[in-house]
This record gives C-alpha cells, structure tokens and sequence, in this order.
C-alpha cells in the first residue's frame, strides 16, 4: 500500500537502508478506543521506513512522534524516538518480612518515614558530597560522544539515586489478598536514566540517516546505529543502579523506622523504555523497540504500577508473539498534564488519595498525579489478560513523589 499524496514520503541518505512504505501490521489491546490523534499516530508509525510489526498496549496515550505504550519491531533500523528520552525508565520493587501495621496505625511514624525519603532521596539532584558512588562499570565506560562524556562525567553522578519528577514515584504498599496476617510490605518505585537519557536521545537523533514525518532513525549495522545502542546499554545499566541505590537507602530507611528486614530473593527489576534484539515469534530477528511497555517474555517477572490511590501489580509474561511478547507498563495517562492540571482541584486529589500517606504541602503541584489524570487500572489489566498473569496485587499505603 502506498502513501497518499498528502502523506509524508520515507527519505534516507544511506542507499543500503531498507526503507519501504507498506502498511505495517498492527495489534492492539485496547482498554477503550483512543482519540483520533493516537490512532493517526499509530497508522503513521505503520508506514514508517522498514517498520515489521506494531503492538498497541492497552495504556496507549499521545507523546512526540511515538506513542507511550507502543511496542514497533524493525528489521534494521532503530527509532529514538520509539525508545523515548528516559532510556531504562523501569520499576524495582522489594518486599520486607516483618508486621508493617505500625505504618497504617501510626501516622506521626508515616510522616517521619516520608520526612527520612524526601531528605535522603532526593527529586533532581544530590548535594556535593551526597550522592553514592558511581558503579565502576558506569564510572569507566565512555559513551560515543564528546558531548554525552561531559554529562556522564558531570552530571550523571549528581543523578544517581534521584526519583525525577512527573510520573516517577516511591511507594510503600501491601499485598491486597495476601492469605498469611499481617499483610506483605512491599516498597515498589519508578525512575529512570535522569537527564542522560535525553542526551543519548537527542544526540543520536541529530545523527540520524532516515527520516520520516519527524522520526529519525539510523542503521543498527552502521557505525551511528552501533554507537546508539552502545550509548543506550550505559543508560540501562545507569537506570537500574539509579533504582538500585534508592532502593538500598529506602531499605534502610524502612528497615530503621519499622524495624523490619528486608525479604531476600523478592527484588525484581523490569525496563519499559528500551530496544532490543529478539525472535518474538521464535524465527525473524527483530528490534523490538518498546516505549512505556514491558517484556513479557513466558513467565518472565514484571511490574505494572496504577497511579497515586490506586493498585499495582506484580506479573509474570505470557509470551504472547502477537504482542511482541510485551505487557503495558502502567495505566497511562488520560488526561496530559496540563489538563489534569486544570480539571482537577486539589480537594478532588486530597479524596482520592484517602487512606494514603504523602505530601500534601505538594497538593497543588502534585494535581496532575491525581489518580483521575490516568485510565483505570482494572479495565488495563483485564484488557490484557492475553499479554500476563496477575501474581499479586498491592496498594499504596505510603507514597512519595516529586512537583
């Protein structure tokens, strides 16, 4: 199928890049119909130069050129763009052994455990001299770039164990149907690559050799494409020691104010902005590019967070081909921020976060987090239940997150 006269034409300076302009195959778990501008952005995405399949999950919302909740498989060229800005941004979560009812009982000890999270968790940025050391394997490794250098050895250690604003988050919650009394604290948070993701992001995109109605994109086989996914392994591995480091100071804390211990082999740690080299179908090797969608490889663990007020779920993947062998990676946004931001009041968030314990000094900044601003996790979950199965759900006791 060709484009229309009024659709953009694939273009690319590097003759031996495939570069077709068929009609991609699509899938979609959708927990209800998206608006006209997310569906022109998937038909858009389909057409894309060298573009093999796209798998819509169910908390699909708007975002510059790809979609949040998009998973797009290639051939040999790699987007950016279908990985996003915050390279590795992911969920860690960990358990604790011991009765957590004190934290629900207690509201001057809740309120002391927020206080230690704000203080020694920072939102941007750490203080000189406050920030953990760099992993060597982080600290040692070059990126590709001269630019990227200066921020890897600027600011990236600055970043290390901070939470980021918007979305990201780090709550305390309990198992919902746990059989055993008392219920199982876990501690469960969202971050990923901070500042140096973006760079990555920009700076290979400003590289680029194809081009398609604003996506860039370049070879994998190219010597771009090598130093892109060189680049965005350093983030993955910067992302999961960012979450690593918060986790082991929010242990510390949790462990020191409830004196509870932290439960061993209960850590899982799953990406959701990432591309990778797969065989989804168990034959063609593809880039499987996913943009705010886990993988759910068969039995593989994941983590699906609801929004403040709400669930979250534990899982394990289904390896359903059809989907990329990927899961949604959260309940995604309803309303952008903006408009969350206008339509609902901080009364509205004060009710919907009844029973939770969080910065309510932040109320008026925090409207656009509002559990209304996002789709309903339930109707998510049971829109893929082809895609993973439910292991445990939680719910927020504790949350802390950043303007």
């Amino acid at each position: 199928m060709r484009p229309s006269k009024s659709e953009p034409v694939p273009t690319t300076t590097n003759n031996e890049t495939p570069v077709s302009a068929g009609l991609a195959p699509m899938t979609r778990w959708w927990s209800e119909p998206p608006p006209e501008d997310v569906q022109r952005a998937l038909e858009r995405l389909r057409r894309a130069p060298d573009v093999a399949r796209v798998a819509v999950m169910p908390d699909v919302h708007l975002a510059r050129e790809v979609c949040v909740g998009t998973v797009l498989a290639t051939r040999r060229v790699l987007y950016p763009a279908a990985v996003g800005g915050d390279i590795g941004c992911g969920m860690a979560t960990v358990a604790f052994e011991g009765d957590p009812s004190p934290l629900t009982r207690d509201a001057a000890l809740a309120e002391r455990v927020l206080d230690d999270l704000e203080r020694r968790i920072p939102i941007l940025r750490h203080g000189k001299g406050r920030a953990p050391p760099m992993p060597d394997a982080l600290r040692e490794r070059s990126l590709s770039a001269a630019p990227l250098e200066r921020h890897r050895v600027r600011t990236a250690p600055l970043q290390l164990g901070t939470l980021g604003r918007g979305n990201h988050f780090l709550e305390l919650q309990l198992e919902t149907r746990e059989r055993a009394a008392p219920p199982r604290l876990w501690l469960m948070l969202h971050s990923g690559s901070r500042a140096i993701g973006r760079e990555i992001r920009a700076h290979h995109e400003r590289a680029a050799t194809i081009s398609y109605a604003g996506l860039k994109g370049v070879d994998a086989e190219s010597p771009a494409g090598r130093a892109y996914l060189e680049d965005m392994d350093w983030a993955l591995r910067y992302a999961s020691a960012n979450r690593d480091a918060m986790l082991r100071r929010a242990v510390e804390i949790v462990e020191s104010r409830l004196g509870l211990t932290r439960a061993p082999e209960t850590r899982v740690d799953c990406h959701h902005n990432f591309v990778r080299l797969e065989r989804p179908d168990g034959q063609e090797a593809l880039w499987v590019h996913r943009k705010g969608a886990i993988s759910a490889a068969a039995g593989e663990p994941g983590l699906i967070p609801g929004s403040m007020g709400t669930p979250s779920y534990h899982v394990e993947g289904r390896g359903l081909a059809d989907a990329l062998c990927s899961s949604a990676h959260g309940a995604g946004r309803r309303l952008a921020r903006g408009a969350a931001t206008r339509a609902i009041s901080t009364r509205r968030l004060r009710a919907q976060l009844a029973g939770v314990r969080w910065q309510e000094h932040l109320a008026d900044k925090l409207r656009s987090e509002a559990p209304d601003a996002y789709k309903d996790i339930h109707a998510v979950m049971r829109a893929q239940r082809p895609l993973t199965r439910v292991v445990r759900e939680l719910r927020p006791v504790l949350s802390y997150k950043g303007p």
